[in-house]
């Protein structure tokens, strides 16, 4: 459950303008736990699945590679978003057995 909030959040840092990966992991929230050895591998699958697109450039001397969200990210959020009422709904149970 936590790779798809992972990766809702690491779409939803680079849908405003793109961004790169130290300033994507600390955009994300803290709770969320995301590193830089957990990052990269997640931004391959996204871009795999055609979610970001990426592109290099020279930055101080090094390559810098720079992601933004695709149309295909975008309805990705949107999935993500419109399964927030089971998950409220799986939230709720668990926390009935807390009596």
């Amino acid at each position: 459950m936590k790779r798809g909030f992972l990766e809702a959040c690491v779409l939803a840092a680079v849908s405003g303008e793109e961004s790169y990966g130290y300033r994507i992991v600390k955009d994300v929230p803290a709770c969320m736990g995301l590193t830089e050895s957990t990052l990269y591998p997640l931004l391959k699958r996204l871009e795999k699945a055609g979610c970001i697109a990426v592109r290099s450039a020279e930055h101080n001397g090094r390559l810098r590679k720079y992601y933004r969200i695709t149309d295909t990210g975008r309805e990705r959020i949107n999935e993500f978003l419109a399964e927030w009422p089971s998950v409220q709904e799986i939230y709720r149970y668990v926390e009935g057995a807390r009596s």
